[in-house]
């Protein structure tokens, strides 16, 4: 093969943006080769085999047409994290570490073991995010999708996390007996109205439309989970939920209305208002 199949002139022929390509490039030099992200520029001049290179167009190729990079290369970091990753879930974002963040907090701040719920849970980011930041945190994390619970347990072994996971199926709080209580809820749910654009653009084409949109106002799924929060929660224990760029007073005004205390708003690194946490 000429130099034309070299790392350089793969690279710079791309169409891809190039923080895409490298991406996408590392994971070829993983796969075939087993080198790191480094020898993107370490072993530039190296001339890939053929095999490698009909994946790197296939992998260009699906990206052009909107695929997701993480469902591509079957991984995402979250977090402290890495986490496999697949079209039966939703991809982890990085303004949801703010709820790794918000209850990393409160577990420091209880000490001792910590009981903290995880609804709607995915991949598992959430749970499995905190579960491994901190070994006082015993995390139970539900899911209605057998799809997406199977990607959790695998992520969850992956992370050699699963005595302090427990993985269960059901519909918010139908997973668990009347009597689970917990220090700490957390929840990013399907918050986007069914009538949003957002959900035939970019990534989101591809994504599970259930993980991302209560196929409503957007609003129903924390309806459901503010309403059922206090006969699982601990007093004094606290509830934080992400939610839309706009949805905060409404959140606010919901929680106030269930005489939750303690409302705070969160705001993620972008400066939008992302979270909002209460206590029992």
């Amino acid at each position: 093969m000429s130099q034309e199949s070299s790392l350089r002139s793969l690279l710079s022929d791309s169409p891809l943006p190039q923080s895409e390509a490298r991406l996408l490039m590392a994971y070829i030099l993983e796969k075939y080769y087993q080198l790191p992200r480094s020898a993107l520029l370490s072993r530039d001049d190296m001339v890939l085999s053929l095999e490698a290179i009909l994946q790197w167009q296939e992998l260009q190729s699906k990206r052009l047409a909107g695929n997701p990079i993480a469902y591509l290369i079957g991984k995402r970091g979250f977090h402290d994290i890495e986490l496999f990753v697949a079209p039966g879930v939703l991809i982890p974002r990085p303004e949801t570490e703010l709820l790794v963040e918000i209850g990393l907090q409160e577990i420091e701040r209880l000490h001792g073991p910590v009981k903290v719920l995880d609804l709607g849970t995915g991949s598992g980011a959430i749970a499995l995010a905190i579960a491994n930041a901190n070994p006082h945190a015993l995390v139970t994390a539900t899911d209605q999708s057998s799809e997406a619970l199977v990607i959790a347990r695998t992520n969850a072994q992956l992370l050699k996390l699963e005595a302090r996971v427990q993985l269960m199926q059901g519909s918010w709080y139908g997973a668990l007996s009347d009597n689970a209580q917990f220090d700490i809820i957390l929840s990013n749910p399907p918050y986007i109205s069914a009538l949003d654009p957002h959900l035939k653009q970019g990534d989101l084409r591809f994504e599970p439309v259930s993980a991302l949109t209560d196929h409503a106002s957007g609003l129903t799924c924390l309806e459901a989970i503010i309403a059922g929060a206090k006969d699982h929660l601990n007093p004094n224990g606290l509830i934080v939920l992400e939610h839309g760029f706009d949805q905060s007073d409404v959140i606010f005004e919901l929680l106030l209305k269930g005489n939750f205390r303690n409302i705070k708003k969160h705001q993620d690194l972008s400066g939008h208002n992302r979270a909002v946490s209460a206590r029992a």
